[in-house]
């Protein structure tokens, strides 16, 4: 049976922290969805065609993650793709807090699904896409905290 992770967020835009996780967890699994969901309680910044051309462009030379979109429950979307891993990254303890109880509603929804939470290098520990927007908002230089394939300036 393959290995299939789900790799679910918004990601408005996608950040250094993100892609890092991936390029990390690639070895680990056949298959990386990076999943682009619909959170019915966000604003987003960035269109939904921006952030997937731009996450395709990130990962077109690992040949192992896919970029796709979806909406309702992550747990459901795995479910269709036969992925038995969602996987998340890990900044701080507040992260941890919040990812443990996504786990565990997760895994009381769908027992087949195993979270793995991969800790951020350092370097990356500080990107959050939410302090992200905010530079960008603002016309500030973000080029440290996005992948050198975007520019969410154009």
């Amino acid at each position: 049976m393959k290995r299939i992770a789900v790799f679910p967020g918004s990601f408005d835009p996608i950040t250094l922290g993100h892609s890092h996780i991936v390029e990390r967890a690639s070895s680990l699994f056949d298959v990386i969805v990076v999943a682009i969901g619909t959170n019915t309680t966000k604003q987003y910044l960035f269109p939904l065609n921006k952030r997937i051309e731009w996450t395709e462009k990130v990962f077109k030379n690992l040949s192992n993650v896919r970029v796709v979109t979806y909406e309702g429950l992550t747990v459901d979307f795995c479910k269709s793709l036969n992925a038995n891993y969602i996987l998340r990254g890990l900044r701080n303890g507040t992260d941890f807090d919040f990812e443990q109880s996504i786990a565990t509603m997760n895994k009381t929804l769908n027992p087949a699904i195993e979270t793995i939470l991969l800790n951020t290098d350092p370097a990356f520990a500080a990107i959050h896409s939410s302090i992200v927007r905010e530079i960008i908002k603002n016309k500030g230089d973000v080029s440290s905290f996005v992948p050198p394939q975007i520019n969410v300036y154009e």
